[in-house]
């Protein structure tokens, strides 16, 4: 189960990365497309499309929330022994991938949909939440990180590009008006998806137990009471509280929430206002959607900037790349000319550029996370720290979602109609401007003042390991002070010590529930 002394080789970081074409491309044809199929095919009201979006992702949230510290503790069960704690969700959930293809199918009730948009949610989360921590479990060394990451994010980025360029190409050749368009694209996606988990799972390895993981199998073999389960049960809630408590985690957390937000308001107003505002095809929308092609190469320099000037400049730049595009894309509708496609490609693609380093940049941050927290709770949590995030991820798209449905139906939409009154068409662009760059003004607010990067936190884990190697607290240097009290919130003098034990013992690990 454990291979920690293997190299991080591109091979392997590229097998690591492909599940993200699942990550990448799966949520970018839902966000883009759904509310569209639903509503112009399927008959759905706006409301209720965007109801199936919220309640499959408000109860997948709930579920994704218990994923983490399930999985880190799944090393205690037989199956986690055999095939990896984190691991072997890969690989029960390569085949199930193929639910994807469901979503697609015309002609069914409410009910249906919401439950097979449920059934993918789970699924997904199943699959993605484990994997998210593996490179903490694979390695601890920053540029190796970084390369699994930037591979990760590069074949997010072709996801991406496949998610946008082949429902455009599907629906130039079927037309407009044909629904088999949407269910073949469901179709190539779901057995896509499948493969690239398989391979995913193959590559990858976990690091081995640590003496406490042992020493805690020992204490575990026997059956507990139901009163102790119940006491696990709530001490988990008191875990993922505790997240929180870590500053560089509260802030990285915003601007991946605020950014990713932003995102998806966007791509899921998008075809609606191209099609209604702009007055072009969805086909062509799926063209300017299709120019995330432009992030593939944004990727590969984005893992180098991100090394060389860290996220904080990253997430400035993307942010306002993106809103100066909104800015384009106003100015387009407001004043139409012969030029229009032209401008509208320009603009997409320049946008794209900003949207793949937003992207890039969070997943490149997260597995540092855990580093610093083990510096208040010497204790690894990595799957508890990506439950919290898909958790708040998918509650916030969620409600989202809900909202863009509701002020769409509010607004006057008409579902079905080609065409639409001059009340819906304001709201859609309203939602597009206003919505998308409100967002984005938060995110760059907190990215103003996040510190983790290359050199901090070689700092902070040399200080981790200086401490462990039993070192004196009395001979920490003033930068190394001030760089562990900035990116764990805590004063130095309370960390690595009797205190911090007795704190972290209000945030250990809840036992398995299983």
């Amino acid at each position: 189960m454990s291979r920690t002394n293997k190299k991080i080789t591109i091979p392997v970081s590229i097998g690591y990365g492909l599940t993200d074409i699942m990550g990448g491309g799966a949520f970018t044809v839902i966000g883009a497309w759904l509310l569209y199929f639903y509503t112009t095919f399927v008959g759905l009201s706006p409301v209720e499309a965007a109801s199936i979006v919220a309640i499959a992702r408000i109860v997948d949230a709930i579920v994704s929330l218990f994923m983490g510290s399930f999985t880190d503790h799944f090393y205690k069960n037989y199956l986690g022994k055999k095939f990896g704690r984190r691991r072997f969700f890969l690989l029960i959930g390569a085949p199930l991938m193929l639910v994807y293809a469901l979503l697609w199918v015309e002609g069914m009730n409410y009910a249906f949909y919401l439950a097979v948009y449920l059934a993918f949610e789970i699924i997904a989360a199943m699959v993605l939440i484990p994997w998210e921590t593996l490179p903490s479990e694979m390695t601890r060394d920053f540029n190796s990180r970084t390369k699994l990451s930037t591979c990760r994010m590069f074949l997010s980025a072709s996801g991406t590009f496949l998610a946008t360029f082949i429902p455009g190409l599907l629906i130039s050749y079927f037309g407009e008006h044909n629904a088999n368009a949407y269910l073949i694209n469901g179709i190539v996606f779901a057995v896509l998806f499948m493969l690239c988990v398989l391979v995913s799972w193959k590559v990858t390895w976990e690091r081995e137990l640590t003496p406490e993981m042992k020493a805690e199998l020992e204490t575990t073999r026997t059956r507990r009471t139901m009163s102790e389960k119940l006491a696990a049960f709530g001490g988990l809630f008191k875990e993922y509280a505790s997240t929180l408590k870590v500053r560089a985690f509260r802030k990285h957390l915003a601007i991946y929430l605020f950014s990713f937000t932003a995102k998806d308001v966007y791509n899921t107003v998008f075809v609606f206002f191209c099609v209604y505002c702009l007055n072009v095809s969805s086909s062509l929308a799926g063209t300017l959607l299709s120019m995330s092609i432009v992030g593939l190469p944004v990727t590969l320099a984005a893992g180098v900037a991100i090394i060389k000037y860290g996220p904080s400049r990253l997430y400035i730049f993307a942010y306002s790349l993106m809103m100066l595009c909104l800015g384009g894309f106003f100015l387009v509708y407001q004043f139409p000319t012969d030029n229009k496609v032209v401008l509208l490609v320009i603009l997409a693609g320049v946008y794209q550029v900003g949207r793949c380093v937003l992207e890039f940049t969070p997943w490149n941050v997260f597995p540092f996370i855990p580093d610093i927290d083990e510096m208040i709770t010497r204790q690894r949590r990595e799957g508890l720290f990506a439950a919290v995030m898909t958790f708040s991820r998918k509650t916030t798209v969620a409600i989202a979602t809900f909202v863009v449905g509701l002020l769409l139906q509010s607004g006057g939409f008409v579902k079905g109609s080609q065409v639409q009154p001059q009340e819906a068409i304001n709201t859609i662009a309203m939602l597009l401007f206003i919505g998308t760059a409100g967002l984005l003004l938060i995110a760059l607010w907190q990215a103003l003042t996040f510190h983790l990067n290359k050199r901090t936190h070689k700092i902070f884990v040399d200080e981790v390991e200086r401490l462990k190697a039993h070192g004196l607290k009395s001979d920490v240097t003033a930068e190394t002070r001030h760089i562990v009290e900035d990116l764990t919130g805590y004063n130095y003098d309370t960390l690595w010590c009797s205190d911090a034990q007795k704190a972290g013992s209000e945030v250990k690990q809840a036992s398995t529930l299983i």
